[in-house]
């Protein structure tokens, strides 16, 4: 699999970030002082996410060669365009998807710190993550609005915050679009979607979602959210945004989770 396993530098917070208050920020330095919040043992400060190079540098990130419709990576050396064998099968309501890193190791601790343990500085850092991979192929086009994966009310009240909110300000904030958190809701309170098969993920989250408000859309929207596992999650979301009237639909998630399906391509054409 070819993955990247190191990174240029630290990442450090982007433009629109997070926003922790003053008070928040005095808390972190009595709580954490300036070192790696991941392994203790180096110096990293607020604008890297409480991440320090050491770690980050652990992250494999994803590259090419890699599936050109939900961003799967391949294994080998891949000449040519190429579709994964799950995309061949199944139907998306999104046009693609990509990830900036596997689901693995520091990405994935951090997220889950982020997520359950409500420890929001390492939003910098996934952000950042997320930022450094999408912006490249973002930037230039005419995107209307970027869609965070919506949280039912109920699980929103426990949790306190949307971790897709959080992640996708900064992005919305750096293409100049609106970040659209009341254009898709969500229906039904679904169960954790970890244990669950591929199969069963998909089906889901079928009726999962439906539209927030009545008026429709148009163009090309972005929708974002922390973990890309089946793609069964987001393609709810799509499938709203589509009958809304948006003409195209993709997906950046800041970590991939491979699964063990059939990853061997199909080549285009």
């Amino acid at each position: 699999m070819l993955l990247e396993r190191s990174i240029s530098g630290p990442i450090h917070r982007p433009v629109g970030g997070l926003g922790l208050g003053n008070w928040h920020e005095v808390i972190l330095g009595l709580v954490y002082p300036p070192v790696c919040a991941v392994c203790h043992q180096h110096r990293a400060d607020r604008d890297q996410g409480y991440v320090c190079t050491a770690c980050q540098g652990s992250v494999r990130r994803i590259t090419e060669p890699c599936c050109q419709r939900c961003g799967i990576p391949f294994s080998g050396k891949i000449i040519g365009s190429q579709t994964c064998t799950a995309c061949r099968r199944d139907s998306w309501a999104w046009d693609e998807a990509r990830a900036a890193a596997i689901a693995e190791g520091i990405t994935l601790e951090c997220i889950h710190r982020l997520k359950y343990q409500k420890e929001p500085w390492f939003g910098t850092f996934l952000s950042g993550l997320l930022m450094e991979a999408a912006l490249p192929r973002l930037i230039g086009h005419p995107w209307q609005g970027v869609v965070p994966v919506p949280l039912h009310r109920v699980k929103h009240r426990e949790r306190e915050f949307n971790q897709a909110e959080r992640l996708a300000a900064p992005l919305a904030h750096a293409l100049g679009v609106p970040l659209e958190t009341n254009r898709v809701r969500r229906r039904e309170a679904t169960s954790s979607q970890t244990s669950l098969s591929r199969e069963d993920r998909i089906s889901n989250m079928r009726t999962a979602f439906e539209p927030a408000r009545s008026p429709q859309i148009h163009g090309s929207w972005i929708i974002v959210d922390d973990v890309l596992t089946t793609g069964a999650t987001t393609d709810g979301v799509a499938a709203v945004l589509k009958n809304l009237g948006a003409e195209r639909v993709v997906v950046w998630a800041v970590a991939r989770a491979i699964l063990e399906i059939d990853l061997r391509p199909t080549r285009q054409g």
